[in-house]
């Protein structure tokens, strides 16, 4: 038919194969190639057609990069209704993945098979869409209608077993896929099988509740994103119209889906997630240094963490720790988080075991001499930090990595304190570590490529999302944060109330308000960092003066039970502390600030742009490759909407001419210290 889609015949079955490296998207040729197959069947001799597809996977969806181009035909719509009209049976045979409109090709096939290990979903409320091709009218008439709303609201893959359970395929098979699908092609010829239409499923019974209960857990999950919602109304749709009225309500809102700045945006991530695994400069063909076992010193929360976030995969690690008591209880961490996720159904007991064997404790630093990765993940105490990594060079052997999780401090410092510069790296893991996906890898001076490559092959082995940043104080992420973190101290003692900063941005779409982050994180965090700092390097004093109040009282945030707000010991439920507000009208009044009302504009405002123009800065120095790496940082590291794409992003979605003007008028009204425009911004707005 095409160079990308074959069709002959075996005996009395046609078999249409594709052939579309890497993963079989359905590009304009495709879909051309499976009209022109499924027309050429309809007249040769052939008494069922299978569908199957070379390579390692079935069709894994639709050609992204045709995404905001003119639509070209056939339309995937119109062509998955041509293959359900064929005149004779037709059996998707499917192995690796069928997503997105791979899914919705096969669920317009008569009969579906899939080999045992094969997944099957529909991911596109993940990029800010819903199935436009059918996906909401099919699924539900097969798997019923809860089924259909958890696949498609949550985007996840299911095994080809659950989908087998819930009448998505019809057969698991053994063996070769080929051979097993010809031979079941050929029984449903024997049997007289007529081709069954998925559109013509009647929908098992449902209680019409369903929907309200999903509009309301969705409202609160993904809150401000319009595709979810939608899914929920196609759904409601399929069973209260026609086949093809349904087909017309999930056409309608697909496309404003795709036409929204929501989409726009997370596609951008899409690409940007796969953009920041690249290295400018590094040859793709440098070699890897082996990682089959690793070190980590502090057994702490997030040593424990990365502990756990190695073995999970099947690396050995071995904790160190100061002394026996210590080892205990950062053992004692990793039980009960283990723990936790069982009893959460994250995970088997089985598998939780085999884990929590893999993870090891000793305070002998001797005990890393042979380990091919060291982590260091004590607190931030420069000095302690080189004291360790003198002590790991000489212990470790030779090429063995030694990585730093410092949040904030000078990398080629601490490779200095060794003599082999050249295998020191930070990797900045963000807390819960065994959680967040997020992974800074911070490329030092003379760190060797082939330690950088390891590295973020490495952070994909352990199932993390790993982002380069160059060395400067903070890195990406926590540098950013310093103004974020300004302005939001600076609108509480101008006026504003912790919680009308935290609500002003939850509205926005932040998952959690820098107020709230502050408390969680811990106020002696910060506290303890700038203490470290020359008063010079502070910062405006009015920007952390009534934190270092709360620090000094003992009132460190959530694991005291009181910060910024006061939290319930057992459900940790946080609530106003009008004595908090009496301490920020104080120290206000100390500056002699008169305190005014803020509009929750402003605040998102002066939180944002604060974020975007340090951000240019980042950009101009080289600390990150691209303004996409600062995106991924975000959304994966620091709560940023998904929505809104990042805020690298979001400021172009907006115009940076926009944002140039609010950080002008910013500079005019709170001082040019803080407020003046990165020079990239300047550009760019004014280009």
């Amino acid at each position: 038919m095409s160079e990308v889609v074959n069709y002959t015949v075996d005996g009395n079955i046609g078999v249409i194969s594709v052939d579309n490296p890497p993963v079989n998207a359905l590009s304009q040729p495709v879909r051309q190639g499976l009209h022109d197959a499924i027309s050429a069947a309809q007249s040769d001799a052939c008494q069922a057609i299978v569908l199957i597809c070379a390579g390692r996977t079935f069709i894994a969806g639709a050609d992204i990069t045709e995404f905001g181009k003119p639509a070209v035909e056939p339309l995937l719509s119109d062509l998955l209704n041509f293959i359900e009209s064929s005149g004779k049976p037709v059996i998707a045979a499917i192995h690796g993945t069928a997503l997105g409109g791979g899914l919705e090709t096969a669920l317009s096939a008569h009969y579906r098979c899939a080999v045992a290990n094969a997944k099957v979903g529909l991911p596109e409320v993940k990029l800010g869409l819903l199935p436009g091709a059918g996906g909401t009218q099919r699924v539900p008439r097969l798997a019923g209608v809860q089924a259909a709303l958890d696949l498609i609201t949550s985007g996840d893959p299911i095994p080809a077993s659950r989908a087998h359970e819930l009448g998505l395929i019809d057969k698991i098979v053994d063996g070769d896929l080929r051979e097993e699908a010809l031979a079941w092609a050929r029984e449903l010829v024997e049997q007289g099988a007529a081709p069954r239409k998925s559109s013509e499923q009647a929908i098992p019974e449902f209680d019409p509740a369903i929907f309200d209960g999903y509009r309301a857990a969705l409202e609160k999950r993904a809150r401000g994103q319009i595709a979810p919602q939608h899914i929920v109304a196609c759904v409601e749709a399929a069973t209260t119209h026609s086949f093809d009225e349904g087909l017309a309500v999930e056409a309608r809102l697909f496309w404003e889906c795709m036409k929204s700045p929501q989409s726009a945006a997370m596609r951008h991530l899409f690409f940007a997630e796969r953009q920041a695994a690249k290295i400018d400069g590094l040859p793709k063909d440098t070699p890897l240094r082996s990682i089959e076992s690793v070190g980590i010193i502090g057994g702490g929360t997030m040593g424990g963490g990365i502990a756990m976030s190695f073995a999970n995969v099947g690396i050995p690690v071995t904790l160190i720790e100061i002394d026996g008591e210590a080892l205990a209880r950062g053992l004692s961490i990793v039980e009960k988080n283990y723990a936790a996720g069982v009893k959460r159904g994250k995970l088997s007991e089985e598998k939780a075991a085999k884990c929590r064997a893999l993870i090891d404790g000793s305070t002998d630093y001797a005990t890393l001499a042979d380990v091919d990765l060291v982590i260091e993940a004590v607190f931030e105490d420069p000095e302690l930090k080189k004291t360790i990594f003198a002590r790991l060079d000489s212990v470790c052997k030779p090429g063995a990595i030694l990585a730093t999780n410092t949040s904030y401090q000078d990398v080629n410092q601490i490779a200095a304190a060794t003599e082999r510069p050249e295998d020191v790296i930070g990797l900045h893991f963000f807390s819960p570590a065994n959680i967040m996906k997020l992974l800074e890898v911070v490329r030092a001076e003379k760190t060797a490529d082939d330690v950088l490559a390891t590295c973020m092959a490495l952070a994909k082995r352990i199932r993390k999302v790993p982002v380069m940043s160059g060395v400067c104080y903070g890195f990406i992420g926590n540098r950013m944060l310093g103004p974020y973190f300004r302005e939001a101290q600076l609108c509480l003692i101008e006026g504003a109330t912790p919680e009308q900063v935290d609500t002003a941005m939850e509205a926005w779409g932040m998952a959690m308000g820098p107020v709230r982050v502050a408390d969680l994180a811990g106020i002696d965090v910060g506290y303890k960092a700038r203490q470290a700092l020359p008063e010079s390097e502070r910062g405006d004093p009015r920007s952390y003066r009534v934190s270092d109040v709360l620090a000094e009282m003992g009132r460190l945030g959530q694991k005291t039970g009181s910060g910024f707000y006061r939290y319930d010991p057992e459900t940790r439920k946080h609530a106003n502390d009008p004595a908090v507000v009496e301490i920020i009208e104080r120290e206000a009044a100390a500056f002699g600030i008169e305190r005014r009302a803020i509009p929750d504009e402003e605040i998102v405002d002066r939180l944002i742009y604060a974020l975007v123009n340090e951000g240019m800065r980042i950009i101009e120095e080289g600390i990150a490759q691209r303004p996409g790496d600062i995106d991924i940082v975000y959304v994966y590291g620091y709560g940023f909407p998904v929505a809104r794409g990042g805020p690298m992003h979001y400021a172009e979605a907006i115009g940076h001419q926009r944002v140039y003007e609010r950080v002008l008028e910013f500079r005019d009204r709170y001082g040019a210290e803080a407020w003046t425009p990165a020079p990239l911004l300047e550009k760019l707005a004014t280009a």
